[in-house]
């Protein structure tokens, strides 16, 4: 397996962090609904390209009312921006340098050299993760691949919601359709990625990393779920300082 950091820590520290949301107000929907797509894909709502900062957000929609598919190219578009943010990158450099510190890639050898390569290729595989489950492949099986907040209903609920995108999506046609872009996108993904890690191309460690894989994308779903409820109570709490 390409990187060990498990993807049970990583959700584990995403629900610390959507905890406190279960007293938080739920988003009001009806702000929602008004958002509208520009000619570049993008929302027009207000919505931070950013969480904390870093996280790229540019597939989040903050509601599937009043839904306008996108195209082709604003499908690449909005792969592209994700692929290249500054958030992808340092993602990519630290699964990398867990890679160099437990040697996971013998071929790629130590030092900055050896660095440089664990991260390159961990970040290769989030470009090619993005640019399969958010341009090639909704493209092809005209699906969307924006991640539509709920915004409403209880924690929990919302959490199962943001986990079931993963396996669940929108058509173009504004229907519903298993998520064959982000299970197949991800697979696809990893088997170009067998090309690059010469000591992990066994079937074992293909599933690991697609597992990571989807299991970064479903953290992220989380984040982007909640984020508007967080950003709301970092604003209560800076206000009462």
């Amino acid at each position: 397996m390409p990187h060990r950091i498990s993807v049970a820590s990583v959700l584990f520290a995403l629900s610390a962090l959507v905890a406190p949301c279960q007293q938080v107000v739920p988003a009001n929907p009806s702000q929602s609904s008004s958002s509208q797509v520009s000619e570049d894909g993008n929302q027009q709502s207000g919505e931070s390209k950013r969480i904390l900062g870093l996280i790229p957000n540019y597939r989040t929609s903050p509601s599937s009312q009043d839904y306008q598919p996108l195209n082709s190219g604003q499908k690449f578009k909005m792969a592209s921006e994700d692929a290249f943010d500054r958030g992808t990158v340092a993602l990519g450099v630290l699964f990398g340098a867990d890679g160099y510190l437990t040697n996971e890639n013998r071929s790629f050898g130590q030092g900055a050299a050896g660095f440089a390569r664990y991260s390159g290729a961990a970040y290769g595989d989030l470009v090619i993760g993005n640019y399969m489950t958010e341009g090639v492949f909704p493209s092809l099986l005209h699906q969307d691949p924006r991640y539509f907040r709920r915004g409403n209903g209880t924690a929990w609920s919302r959490l199962g919601y943001a986990v079931g995108r993963i396996f669940l999506t929108q058509t173009d046609s504004g229907g519903q359709q298993f998520n064959y872009s982000e299970i197949v996108g991800n697979s696809t993904a990893v088997a170009i990625s067998n090309a690059y890690y010469a000591n992990n191309r066994t079937a074992s460690d293909a599933v690991s990393q697609l597992g990571l894989q989807i299991g970064v994308d479903m953290a992220g779903n989380i984040l982007k779920e909640f984020w508007p409820d967080l950003q709301k109570k970092f604003k209560r709490r800076n206000a009462g300082r």
